[in-house]
């Protein structure tokens, strides 16, 4: 039986890393740890001296000149080293995170890292050994467009990576706009699953009463209307993934017929008598608090434990204000290329105001922000009295504004393109704004809302669900 290592003393640790101060902050904190630390500057060197001999806990950077650090874990895992790998890295984004774990890393790092939580990390890892150890699988790696460096948006990555190997069921959790679709994707196109079909569903912009027969389908003569046979959208996921946005918000009769399909595979079409047998990966997500909903009895506490297999919390904007300049470049950029018109930048002072904004709408709004900015401002740049007054600038829109901005969109879009469907790409956004400003001005009452919209309640409502408009 093999001693168990008690001692920080026994713990062997190599470092590899190419920045000289990076490699020695980590040698003498080790060191000063009580273990066992030799450095190497590149790679190759390590792998020169594993002929000899061997760590139990190895420290790596990822960007390096030659062999970056992931191909180095790769290269260990296929001379079976049998060491548990720390991979560390500059370039905290999502692809790096997951490709760490992929790579057959046992944690990933970004910098800068806390000193002291480097130093649990090698104990564990050291504890862990080779049964910690998982085999490596080789999976496609997706731009999901995820941006964020600040420690929440970390976890979500480092958890996603962690999830790359498997299929088991997730729930998103988080205010709305926090992204939470954003992350079914990534979840889906870094699976096992990823080559398979990812369906998304959001469950409130379905009518209850439909919303049966969009999930299982139905038979033709099913009820009146139905005149052909309908494949759902569990059908629709076979073999890959079906992400149900908004859960927390389904009636607790089709959560019953849910909680059927999780436990046994299988289902009926509406109207249908031979049962339907898939294989689907279900992601669910919510704004809402299921532990509450359960109490109150709105939501089947059986259903939320099947949910609740792992869980992913998408944070709001308002906790990670480091990563809102990111943010901001990101959608400055797509939104230049969507209008097809110039880039521009953010002057530091306009920077500043919206990065202590209290962007309520989280992501969704800071990225219809950018769309609105890189309209309306003149020039390249974009400064503080260009900034909207409902994201916390001085500029109030005026009717020649406006129009004179649209004019241009068009323009520009019909010289990108002479067949683009202009009313088909421009009348939505179009209604969500008029939509959004009524809901401002009523407080949120729809009834009031649609009088200033010059519609029915039911119109609103409507239009609502259609676009996709969070109250």
């Amino acid at each position: 039986m093999q001693e168990e290592m008690n001692t920080d003393t026994n713990i062997n640790v190599w470092v590899v890393d190419d920045d000289d101060s990076v490699r020695w902050v980590l040698e003498k904190a080790l060191q000063k740890a009580d273990m066992q630390v030799r450095g190497f500057a590149a790679p190759s060197e390590a792998l020169e001296s594993l002929g000899t001999a061997k760590p139990d806990v190895l420290i790596t950077d990822i960007r390096m000149p030659g062999m970056d650090g992931l191909e180095f874990a790769r290269k260990l895992d296929e001379l079976n080293a049998g060491m548990p790998v720390i991979v560390i890295t500059a370039h905290s984004d999502l692809d790096n995170a997951v490709a760490a774990y992929q790579s057959g890393a046992f944690e990933y790092l970004p910098k800068p890292f806390d000193i002291d939580e480097a130093i649990s990390l090698v104990r564990r890892a050291a504890q862990v050994g080779e049964e910690g150890k998982a085999t490596d699988l080789k999976l496609p790696v997706a731009m999901s467009g995820m941006v964020g460096q600040a420690p929440a948006m970390q976890e979500v990555f480092r958890t996603i990576g962690r999830l790359s190997r498997a299929s088991m069921t997730v729930l998103i959790t988080g205010e709305s706009g926090t992204g939470k679709e954003l992350v079914a994707r990534a979840l889906h196109e870094n699976s096992p699953r990823a080559t398979a079909p990812f369906v998304a569903l959001n469950t409130t912009a379905i009518a209850s009463e439909l919303l049966e027969s969009e999930l299982f389908g139905h038979e033709r003569g099913a009820f009146t209307g139905a005149d052909q046979r309908h494949i759902g959208r569990f059908e629709q996921a076979n073999g890959g993934t079906l992400f149900l946005d908004e859960i927390g918000d389904m009636s607790v009769d089709l959560q019953t017929r849910l909680l059927r399909v999780l436990a046994e595979g299988e289902f009926f079409r509406v109207g249908g008598q031979q049962a339907i047998h898939v294989d689907v990966r279900i992601i669910a997500a919510t704004n809402q608090d299921l532990n509450q909903a359960v109490a109150g009895g709105s939501f089947r506490e059986d259903l939320y434990h099947r949910l609740n297999v792992m869980r992913i919390n998408t944070p709001p904007l308002r906790e990670r204000r480091e990563d809102i300049p990111l943010l901001l470049n990101h959608y400055l950029s797509k939104s230049s290329d969507e209008l097809g018109i110039q880039a521009k930048t953010l002057v530091p002072e306009a920077l500043a105001r919206l990065q202590g904004f209290d962007w309520r709408g989280n992501v969704r709004q800071l990225a219809n922000a950018t769309r609105r900015m890189m309209v309306t401002a003149p020039g390249n740049e974009i400064r503080v009295d260009d900034i909207p007054e409902e994201f916390g600038g001085t500029r109030a829109v005026t009717g020649g504004d406006w129009t004179g901005a649209l004019t241009q969109w068009a323009a520009n879009q019909l010289e990108r393109n002479s067949t683009v469907p202009l009313l088909e790409t421009a009348q939505p956004e179009f209604e969500k704004a008029l939509i959004n400003a009524a809901l401002r001005k009523a407080r949120g009452r729809k009834q009031e809302a649609a009088k200033l919209l010059g519609w029915g309640r039911n119109t609103l409502t409507r239009k609502i669900k259609e676009l996709g408009i969070e109250p």
